[in-house]
Parts: C-alpha cells; structure tokens; sequence
C-alpha cells in the first residue's frame, strides 16, 4: 500500500487492484501513449466533472514527461444525462479518427456542458458532428454496452466518484498532484519490475 496526501487534505491509500477487478482493456477503448509501455493509467472520468478538468492538463504533462505510460481513458458519465450525450458522441468522434479532438473540447470547457454547447465545442474543433450524431445512433447498443461495462468495473473498484484511476496495479481514487501521479507512476513501475 502507498499512502499519498494531497495539501490540506487526509491521507489516502492507494490500494492494489486485485486481478479479477483490474479493468478490461479493448480495442474500443482510446488510449495515449506507447501500447506496450511499462505502466498503463486507467482514468474513470465525466466530461461534467470540474476535478477531470481541472487535472487534465497536469496528468497530460506528466504522462509526456514520462514518456513511458500508457493513459486509457474509460467514460464513466456519473454526473446526469449531459454527461451521457458527452461521453456517448465523443466515443463516436473515434469514427473519424477525431476522438483525442473531442476530448480535448469537451475537457477544456470551464462552464457546465449542455447538448448545444456540445454541438459547438464539436463542431469548433473540426468534427462533423451531424456524422457523429448518426454513428451514434447507428452504434447506440454498442456505446450502452461499453457505458454499462464501465460503470460496472468503476462500482467493483470500489470508486465512488471521478476523477478515479488505476496505475498498474494501484487503485487511486480522487485527484492527486503531479508529483503524487509521478510517485504512483514510479511506485508502478516498481511493483511491475519486481513481479
């Protein structure tokens, strides 16, 4: 067990994930960064979620910095219908080989989401969104199945809200600093390298 704090907060301990709950990686699920690198990062996130937004552009520095992470991103739309719509037509902008843009605009937003303000972060950043409306609806059971299994291994790991992650073969639920996320990265890559 690490223990981890972040300013002016309690201690957390970031547990092992046991093998049955490590969560399942697919070809249907985005991903940054080397495919066989060392440690891969799990990230549980909502696009409503102002905690996701405000560390993204942290974990996104320490993830290049390191250079050696993989970060898969698992839509967990926690925080209402909005978020829903969020995760379900980012998915999709995978179909035009936009999703990492999707993300991004959907991420770099400071105001509350709503179906319209989607349409324009989309469109904004280079997406044919009436494309992507159709993939969705054309895709709708696959995109319910993959938000079902999220929601499932996010419940199992005993996460109870975003932002929540695994690195390696650590739990860490909540936001943590970059030189917490640098330390459960090394402490990762330290567990890996002695199994």
């Amino acid at each position: 067990m690490t223990r981890t704090r972040t300013p002016g907060t309690t201690p957390r301990t970031t547990r092992p994930a046991s093998d049955r709950l490590r969560p399942d990686v697919t070809d249907r699920d985005h991903s940054r960064g080397p495919v066989d690198a060392a440690v891969t990062l799990v990230e549980y996130g909502d696009y409503q979620c102002p905690y996701c937004r405000r560390l993204e552009p942290e974990l996104q520095q320490v993830i290049q910095d390191d250079g050696k992470v993989r970060w898969l991103r698992k839509d967990w739309p926690v925080l209402g219908p909005v978020s829903v719509v969020a995760a379900c037509i980012t998915m999709k902008c995978k179909f035009q080989d936009k999703y990492d843009k999707a993300h991004d605009a959907m991420m770099g937003v400071n105001s509350k989401l709503t179906e319209p303000r989607i349409d324009e972060l989309l469109a904004a950043a280079g997406i044919d969104v009436d494309r992507a409306k159709r993939d969705l609806a054309t895709n709708a059971k696959v995109i319910d199945g993959i938000l079902k299994r999220n929601n499932e291994q996010a419940e199992a790991l005993g996460f109870r809200g975003t932002p929540s992650f695994i690195v390696g073969k650590f739990r860490v639920p909540g936001v943590l600093t970059m030189a917490q996320f640098e330390q459960v990265i090394a402490d990762a890559r330290k567990a890996k390298a002695s199994n």
